[in-house]
């Protein structure tokens, strides 16, 4: 299955197109919000291959205070999906962190150990790295990527 991930932000958001068929990242980046919708309600994301599923991370409450920002983030989620019109997944970071650490307190380092790990190191493009190029909130939507993967493919086999 080919997975569109994102992990969405006020401003910017993270995507990846993940392959769990090989398993590979077919392309990943940072977008701009407003782009990214608007290319996604035309089915032009650029990456070469047409993802059959959106995996997005949504927001949950830990009952601490929070500010615009996440409210705003909260409003990209549904305005991605929209875009999207087709089947999607809400993908929760606790979900995540469990899913590639077992433990629900892992911190994004953590998590990219996880990765790493699981794909090899982030080397240069002549060492063969898979990973090369994979930053900031891009390993988050990765992480994304690869929880929905395994778990949707653990729940078919």
């Amino acid at each position: 299955m080919i997975v569109l991930a994102i992990d969405p932000g006020p401003k910017q958001s993270a995507m990846v197109v993940y392959d769990s068929g090989w398993p590979m990242l077919v392309d990943f980046r940072m977008v701009d919000n407003d782009e990214f919708a608007d290319a996604l309600k035309r089915g032009d994301i650029n990456a070469g291959v047409e993802p059959s599923h959106l995996a997005i991370e949504m927001i949950a409450s830990y009952g601490m205070p929070v500010g615009r920002e996440v409210f705003e983030t909260a409003l990209w989620v549904g305005r991605f999906i929209q875009a999207w019109g087709g089947p999607h997944t809400l993908v929760y970071r606790k979900d995540v962190k469990l899913h590639l650490c077992n433990s629900p307190r892992a911190k994004d380092s953590n998590i990219r150990a996880a990765l790493i790990d699981r794909f090899g190191g982030p080397q240069s493009i002549k060492k063969g790295g898979r990973l090369y190029g994979v930053s900031k909130d891009v390993w988050s939507a990765l992480a994304v990527a690869v929880a929905h993967s395994d778990t949707t493919a653990r729940r078919v086999a």
